[in-house]
């Protein structure tokens, strides 16, 4: 933009504003050998003016040619037609005797195109609304034209008030410079949203649905607030699927209209609307014409009941319920059409679903395009559904799912069409590729670990063969560590995911129970899945331990374990997940079971045990915010030696109470201790259970606030009695509150508990916090 400005001070002859296109110089009827008599036979055609272009190429305009009788009509069409070509600037048809002579004034060149004064938007983001090139043929129209669909960019922008100005720059040999002087102004953001119409919503209430946002100082990241006329449509069919989710059945959202403020500086958007009554569903039937299917067994999924409030998002959702139970119940072919009949009276809502044969159509072939890098193999071991098996539209969702888990792209799209014949179907399989190398550098601080930082290099899809690998180092006050893990999902193309790790751990738990420790070693892992909710994965680990750097004054029981141990360990853990996200889940439960044995070789001998899980209740439909959700968790813990006290288990086997697991007290602050020292030992079998609520605060949602309640119980015992020791199995119990913010830095807890139920040997803890970020 710089040399641009110097070309413009240097330029000999400026032209400020082009001029409109109805300005540009029009063919006169009169320049056509007006003065000579229409008669005689043209014996040449003679060009005159013209540089670049041959003498050939303008006579191939004409529509008249030599030999051929003088026409004033035919020149005078030629010149029209010589002006239409957009490569003159001037043209003028004359006769000299048996001679017409064409002079000709080309338009120029252009030399380069340039722009000045854009900041918002870089010349790659303006260049291709451009139409005008180098070496192009340069007119008035073209850049005005031009002017024109830069304006309109802007204006989609949010920039109203944006202003462009074309100049041009003459240079030699008919050449010029154009360049688009422009000036940006400011977007022109939302400055309200106002709702009419609505009785039972407030307008508060609504502005959370509607994918707009008025203009506010903590929106300096988001574009939600830049009024978008496109997105004024997509907003009416957010209200619209509200209302119908609370029972609404009529409504219509009659307009969306958007008034410019007289300053330009920003917008009033509107959305009238007609709400209509409220529905509840009256009768619930389903019917069947399938064959092997009954009524009576699609009841069981039917998750409907009269006396419900209606709701056209689960309707929907009950459609895809009712195929896919068909399906498992060995009907591969099924529609599901429910017809709906409203009862305005008594503001009822009958469904009835009728169950019957579709279509016989089958999958004849999967094409996959768009995999740029990844294998073709590692998309179609993802696939739920074959080549030849019968069309399944729950086993192609699935499936594009399970592609979109991968993490390898950045879309997906699974598209059935028609085949050779009308029985089939062939699925052609979109995909967009990512980037799936990783180099992260983070930081943060938790209550645990003190200040940490964080380095990491990661490649989830080596060479496309979906094999993942990664080296991690954290370094932290109380904790670093190394780790190196390659794994590969799907071993030899088969249901079973093989990986390796290595580690270097070192802990300091000094402040808790008076030593440090040291851990380095490997890991084996294998995993594989029974179906699509259960699956079960093994590991053998071999390490080495080091307790080391005990303190003087710590407790005897941990001094006798001062030294270094060698662990050999195999496990295993068995999941069921029903969750409908394992990132953010709201719906749904998961349940673990893991088994550890130590002792083929090594150093200690035991069995551990350990059985957890969540369920997760929403509470969408009840207050009508998919952030309000209830999560009630608990675990169960044993572990007992075996071989003899010279194999027993170290104090770094066992489990430890408080922290994370139990809010209101301090990490391994509950539990057995050694009261002379106060050192924490750990127990050999432990329970744990949280209730938490999270909720939305009252708080503009692109915050990223959420709030959570929670109350947790815990308890952990089973240790040699012995003088000093305390070992209290009773519960312990903390509640308090929290908030969770997933701020443009990273992730950020904070909670507040207080411990209820304690013993006055336990050490609790307040206030915790934790933040972590990569970049």
């Amino acid at each position: 933009m710089h040399a641009t400005r110097a070309l413009l001070l240097a330029a000999t002859c400026l032209v400020p504003v082009l001029l409109p296109p109805e300005a540009v110089a029009q063919p006169r009827r009169g320049a056509a050998a007006a003065a000579q008599p229409a008669n005689g036979v043209i014996r040449q055609i003679d060009v005159e003016g013209n540089q670049r272009i041959e003498a050939d190429t303008v006579r191939s305009y004409m529509l008249v040619q030599p030999g051929d009788a003088f026409d004033s009509d035919r020149l005078d069409r030629s010149l029209r037609t010589l002006f239409a070509t957009g490569l003159f600037r001037d043209v003028q048809i004359g006769r000299q005797g048996d001679r017409v002579v064409v002079r000709v004034q080309e338009n120029p060149i252009v030399n380069q195109v340039a722009f000045e004064g854009n900041s918002k938007l870089s010349d790659d983001t303006l260049r291709p609304e451009v139409q005008l090139r180098p070496r192009a043929v340069f007119t008035p129209a073209a850049a005005q034209a031009d002017r024109q669909r830069l304006l309109e960019l802007y204006a989609r922008r949010g920039r109203f008030a944006a202003r462009v100005e074309p100049k041009v720059i003459e240079r030699d040999q008919n050449r010029v410079d154009l360049v688009f002087e422009i000036t940006e102004g400011d977007a022109a953001l939302i400055s309200r949203i106002n709702f009419v119409g609505n009785e039972n919503f407030s307008d508060s209430r609504l502005k959370e649905i509607v994918s707009s946002r008025e203009a506010a100082w903590y929106r300096p990241f988001s574009s939600s607030d830049t009024y978008e006329p496109e997105r004024l449509n997509f907003d009416r069919e957010l209200l619209r699927r509200y209302y119908q989710r609370q029972g609404y059945a009529d409504v219509n959202v009659t307009g969306a209209t958007a008034e410019l403020a007289p300053d330009r500086s920003g917008f009033f958007v509107t959305y009238t609307i007609n709400e209509g009554p409220r529905y509840s569903v009256g009768k619930v039937e389903i019917t069947s014409a399938l064959r092997n299917v009954t009524a009576e067994r699609l009841q069981r999924v039917m998750e409907i009941s009269p006396g419900d409030r209606y709701d056209g998002d689960a309707v929907e959702r009950m459609v895809q319920t009712l195929t896919d139970e068909a399906n498992l119940a060995g009907a591969p072919f099924v529609e599901v059409e429910p017809r709906v009949t409203r009862d305005r009276q008594g503001r009822k809502v009958d469904l009835v679903f009728e169950v019957k044969e579709g279509q016989r159509v089958y999958v004849n072939r999967i094409d996959i395009t768009g995999n740029t890098r990844t294998q073709d193999r590692v998309i179609r071991r993802e696939f739920r559904i074959a080549e030849g098996d019968a069309f399944n539209a729950a086993q192609v969702r699935r499936s594009r799912q399970r592609i979109r888990d991968l993490g390898y792209f950045q879309d997906v799209q699974i598209n059935p069409v028609p085949g050779a014949t009308p029985d089939q179907v062939n699925l052609n399989t979109n995909v967009v590729e990512r980037a799936t190398g990783e180099i992260s550098i983070g930081g943060g601080y938790s209550t645990d670990a003190g200040a940490l930082a964080d380095l990491g290099l990661r490649e989830r899809n080596i060479l496309g063969t979906g094999i993942d690998a990664r080296v991690n180092t954290t370094l932290a006050q109380r904790r670093s560590q190394v780790d190196l893990s390659v794994t590969d999902p799907s071993f030899m193309d088969r249901n079973l995911a093989v990986g390796v790790d290595l580690f270097y751990v070192v802990r300091d738990l000094t402040d808790y129970s008076g030593y440090e420790e040291r851990r380095a070693g490997f890991s084996l892992r294998a995993g594989y899945e029974f179906n699509e909710r259960l699956r079960q994965s093994w590991s053998y680990t071999l390490s080495r331990r080091n307790v080391f750097n005990v303190l003087d004054d710590a407790s005897i029981y941990i001094q006798e374990q001062k030294g270094v141990t060698v662990l050999s360990q195999i496990g295993q853990t068995l999941t069921y997940d029903t969750r409908d996200s394992r990132l953010d889940p709201r719906d749904g439960y998961v349940l673990r079971l893991g088994t550890d044995l130590a002792g083929l070789g090594g150093d200690v001998n035991y069995l551990r045990t350990r059985l957890d899980g969540t369920y997760y209740v929403p509470f969408e439909r009840l207050l009508g915010d998919p952030d309000y959700v209830l999560a009630i968790s608990a675990g169960v813990g044993h572990m007992f030696s075996y071989g003899g006290r010279d194999k027993d288990e170290r104090i770094i086997d066992r489990f430890f109470l408080g922290g994370e697991n139990l809010r209101g007290f301090a990490v391994a602050g509950a539990g057995p201790r050694d009261t002379s020292t106060q050192d924490a030992l750990g127990g050999r079998t432990i329970w744990t259970q949280t209730t938490e609520m999270r909720f939305p605060l009252p708080v503009p949602s692109e915050l990223g606030l959420l709030g959570r309640a929670f109350v947790d119980v815990g308890s952990l015992t089973g240790i040699d009695s012995a003088p000093n020791i305390v070992d209290d199995s009773s519960p312990r119990v903390g509640a308090g509150v929290g908030i969770s913010w997933r701020s443009p830095f990273g992730l950020i807890n904070i909670d507040l508990a207080q411990a209820l139920v304690k013993k006055s040997y336990d050490e609790t803890q307040v206030f915790r916090f934790g933040f972590g970020t990569r970049f």
